[in-house]
């Protein structure tokens, strides 16, 4: 899952919002800081009731992981996927069509969720406005396995680049694909892999309740079958 992925159910919950952002944001600037489920209870009687709900919603990201990674839709998708890759790329190692199926399958996720309900996408970046970066920061250097200076500037960075909107086009979501690239020392995509993100929202599209299974994401009724 992706920010709007993990987000969308809990919008009226800044401080928890905040933490589902977390792990994600590391993996961007500290990926040598982990955040341990055991590490973060292990550490409740040091926060305060606005850390304690950063902390909960890590620990969400966590759970939210576990259970998408498992489901045989987010196995197919992500396969079916990263073959509309492969029908472009080829079979070659230099840009990874497993990964690609994999990273591709979220942010189309994000995209499908945003084209159901743009108004939420909206919410979501107002609600970034009462977030303390600083205070963000913090949580993490009480919780996680080490110390970061890197957070609190990303955050900020996050709130004023507002790329979630880019994923709904294919040209400015293959531009934000190729940062991911670089920052995982992969070669670029050529602009003919348009061909496999628009292939690929269609898959997304028609898997989305089995990538969203209602054991795991029931609202996902409320705020997609209602609104359509």
């Amino acid at each position: 899952m992706n920010y709007f992925a993990h987000a969308i159910r809990h919008l009226d919950r800044p401080a928890f919002l905040a933490g589902l952002a977390l792990p994600d944001w590391l993996s961007v600037v500290d990926r040598k800081v982990r955040l341990r489920a055991k590490h973060i209870e292990a550490q409740r009687g040091e926060l305060d009731a606005d850390q304690n709900e950063i902390a909960d919603g890590i620990l969400q990201h966590l759970e939210d992981d576990r259970w998408f990674h498992g489901t045989e839709g987010f196995y197919q998708v992500t396969a079916q996927v990263g073959a509309a890759f492969r029908k472009v790329l080829g079979d070659e190692e230099t840009w990874r069509c497993g990964f690609l199926g994999h990273i591709v399958s979220e942010l189309l996720l994000d995209s499908v969720l945003i084209e159901h309900r743009p108004e939420l996408l909206d919410e979501y970046y107002a609600v970034m406005s009462s977030w303390d970066p600083l205070q963000i920061e913090t949580v993490v250097n009480l919780v996680g396995t080490q110390q970061t200076t890197n957070v609190a500037r990303f955050v900020e960075l996050f709130i004023a680049e507002r790329f979630l909107f880019d994923y709904q086009d294919d040209t400015t979501l293959l531009r934000r694909l190729n940062q991911v690239m670089r920052r995982v020392s992969l070669a670029p995509l050529p602009a003919e892999c348009r061909k496999a993100l628009q292939e690929g929202r269609a898959l997304v599209r028609n898997g989305l309740h089995a990538l969203l299974p209602p054991e795991h994401f029931p609202e996902l009724v409320t705020l997609i079958d209602e609104k359509s």
